[in-house]
């Protein structure tokens, strides 16, 4: 198996010779809306945190389409290099290009295809710097991370991260007018913080799929306890880093108490950790946890500006 993004394992499931017609569906959930949807969320969170929601309807329109296309090239994108590996896992083996529902070659151009045309609306109905900012996250999570970081080190969750963080810098840039100022990366690493806490615990969860996929995640190159030390540091990293947004004055007294709350409930989570009996049952909280704090926190950023 190579990294290059040009050659891959040829252990691969027979019904990838097979394909018959794909349907609509099949070629959705290459897409994956879960992912695509949390990161329109973050990107309106950035657009009306950056516009003091003072924005108009047509701009978080073309701002959420152009960036729903192009993280959901990069998801599809990543459905086709991870073809070779997806095989092997119990939570991706039914994905559309393993199943044979989806050709490698369609899915790669239809992939491509998305990530082109929502570029092209940000760079031009809404501003050169949302789309800069789209084309480095879809850089990022398609290839960096895709091809490269995620089959050779453990730090890939870390720096993949980048990745993950920019949808809000898509909509600061949208709702600034195309300015990134001190508060987009205040957002910015709110997000990139946030992110190995919330991936690490299903990585814990999911380690022996990793290992039998030859995926160096940190819980199967390093161990449960490194994992745990971890999370416990980015999630501390994560608290002070949230309360920044109401100190530069961009979100009042409820982002405040809100962020407050919530940072220090999931810095106490992550403390626990380090003292549970059952590590995956404890992992699989925090995970679902994660997807409420940054659920919240979107929601709190918007509210806070109104």
């Amino acid at each position: 198996m190579a990294t290059d993004g040009l050659v891959f394992d040829t252990a691969v499931t027979s019904a990838q010779t097979n394909n018959t017609s794909a349907t609509l569906r099949d070629y959705i959930s290459l897409a994956k809306l879960g992912i695509t949807a949390a990161n329109l969320m973050a990107t309106f969170a950035g657009l009306w945190v950056a516009s003091h929601g003072h924005t108009t309807v047509s701009l978080v329109l073309l701002t959420m389409m152009g960036t729903a296309l192009v993280v959901a090239s990069g998801a599809t994108l990543n459905n086709f290099v991870d073809r070779d590996i997806d095989y092997r896992m119990e939570r991706t083996k039914e994905r559309a290009i393993v199943s044979g529902k989806v050709a490698p070659a369609r899915a790669f151009w239809f992939g491509l295809g998305m990530g082109v045309i929502g570029l092209a609306v940000l760079a031009f109905l809404v501003n050169w710097v949302a789309a800069a900012a789209a084309f480095v996250g879809l850089i990022v999570y398609a290839y960096i991370y895709t091809v490269w970081l995620k089959r050779t080190t453990t730090l890939s969750t870390v720096l993949g991260g980048v990745a993950g963080a920019m949808p809000p810098l898509v909509g600061w840039a949208a709702g600034s007018g195309g300015s990134l100022g001190f508060g987009a990366w205040v957002l910015f690493f709110i997000f990139f913080l946030w992110q190995p806490p919330h991936f690490l615990p299903l990585a814990m969860k999911r380690s022996e799929e990793y290992r039998a996929a030859g995926i160096p995640m940190l819980p199967v190159v390093r161990g449960f306890g490194e994992t745990k030390w971890q999370i416990l540091r980015y999630t501390a990293a994560m608290l002070p880093v949230s309360l920044l947004l109401y100190g530069l004055h961009f979100e009042g007294l409820i982002y405040l108490v809100v962020a407050l709350v919530l940072g220090v409930w999931f810095l106490a989570r992550a403390v626990q950790g380090l003292f549970v009996q059952d590590d995956l049952a404890w992992a699989k909280r925090l995970f679902k946890f994660s997807l409420i704090y940054l659920t919240t926190m979107c929601i709190v950023m918007v509210v806070g500006t109104i």
